[in-house]
């Protein structure tokens, strides 16, 4: 008989976003008469940029042609794309990233999953805590975060690294030493973000050690202050130690047309042995690339149009998130995030749990929002909501929860 990775059935309930939706379903349907405003999932609510959709509709074009059909994409992506992510991502910031480090994929949530294939199951993580469920998740169904203490919420072989009110939502350097440390910054689900002389730290402490930061920098594109690193390669030493994912869903809108990509220098090395060429393998061997047409519209996103119309869109979510921390301060709420990143971060009222506080919203004001609990156990007795959501039903919803 036929066995199956029992590592899934280790995987408490249901991934946390099918949870709120399954709940949210079942609230409408017993109150049909209601208006309810998500604020939850970070899903962009904006229509790709002109710019975008004119070079999809070129690409589209190109596939009913002979002379410019393309079928299967380069192993890496086009080549064309890489190259406008070397100059626009990394050279203009000073950061020298060849273009065979690049792998363009259908998004940073698989990389995110995926890279681990690259790495023994033995390995030992080290995670934020709250944090980006899949992080934890995907390591668990590879087996590698031993057994689940239901009354801690936390996984005995996992490295938890708190990120409290009290050390400003940024994690402290662990004293159990990590073999793969998870960086997210800025941060998903509470909106911090750290110095580059902070990630300095995390850099020299992972070359010290000998292990391998997976840094994902899927919101730099909302980072608004100036010390704050765009890329974990800004910080020296770092192309020797460090994995950074990225994603077009949220700086471009794709979260309905998929891309991403990976950068693993060559100089990262495992003994003698290149993570890049391992990935590399991985990759080709395991996915057939990003549609031509969608790898088309995310170079269009490094064009002078694609630049302006993208970070207008992005100053559109951000004044989004400043109606919504400048509210909730209003109405007596404590607050982080919003200011380098999409999402605001705040403390449950009157000693709600998270989840307590999810459904009073839905229930009071028919919001939805994120429960902070579902990230982690230092999330609990916090609230994620997004700025994703259109200006007119962010600044209805703010409303309502002032009103309660």
């Amino acid at each position: 008989m036929y066995k199956i990775n029992e590592n899934y059935l280790k995987l408490p309930g249901s991934y946390l976003f099918s949870t709120i939706s399954k709940k949210v379903k079942e609230f409408t349907a017993a109150n049909p008469e209601k208006k309810i405003i998500r604020l939850g999932i970070g899903d962009v609510t904006l229509p790709l940029a002109p710019a975008v959709i004119d070079a999809l509709h070129k690409a589209t074009d190109e596939m009913s042609a002979k002379e410019t059909f393309k079928g299967y994409a380069p192993d890496l992506g086009y080549e064309f794309l890489r190259s406008a992510i070397a100059e626009n991502d990394y050279k203009s910031r000073g950061v020298e990233i060849a273009i065979d480090e690049i792998f363009i994929s259908d998004g940073a949530k698989s990389d995110s999953g995926n890279i681990g294939d690259i790495f023994d199951v033995n390995n030992k993580i080290a995670v934020c805590d709250p944090v980006y469920p899949v992080y934890v998740d995907t390591n668990v169904m590879a087996g590698r975060t031993g057994k689940y203490n239901a009354n801690t919420g936390k996984w005995s072989n996992v490295i938890y690294m708190p990120c409290t009110m009290e050390n400003n939502f940024a994690p402290e350097l662990p004293t159990e030493v990590p073999d793969i440390i998870y960086l997210c910054f800025p941060n998903n689900p509470t909106g911090s973000a750290i110095t580059k002389d902070e990630l300095q730290k995390w850099v020299d402490y992972a070359i010290k050690h000998q292990a391998v930061i997976i840094y994902d920098a899927a919101y730099e594109a909302y980072i608004s202050e100036e010390d704050i690193p765009h890329t974990i390669y800004e910080c020296e030493g770092a192309k020797k130690c460090a994995i950074e994912l990225r994603s077009f869903s949220k700086n471009a809108g794709f979260t309905g047309t998929r891309l991403g990509f990976t950068v693993i220098p060559k100089e990262l090395k495992s003994g003698e042995v290149s993570l890049n060429s391992l990935w590399a393998r991985r990759h080709g061997t395991k996915f057939n690339g990003a549609p031509y047409i969608i790898q088309a519209a995310g170079a269009a996103v490094y064009t002078p149009e694609g630049m302006r119309q993208t970070r207008e869109q992005i100053n559109y979510y951000m004044n989004n998130a400043k109606v919504i921390r400048e509210g909730l301060k209003d109405a007596g709420y404590l607050v982080s995030g919003g200011v380098n990143a999409p999402y605001i971060w705040l403390k449950t009222p009157d000693n709600m749990t998270s989840w307590q506080f999810f459904d009073y919203l839905l229930e009071k004001a028919n919001v939805v929002g994120t429960p902070g609990s579902g990230f982690g156990p230092s999330g609990e007795g916090y609230f994620r909501l997004t700025a994703f959501g259109t200006y007119e039903s962010t600044l209805e919803a703010i409303e309502r929860i002032k009103a309660l």
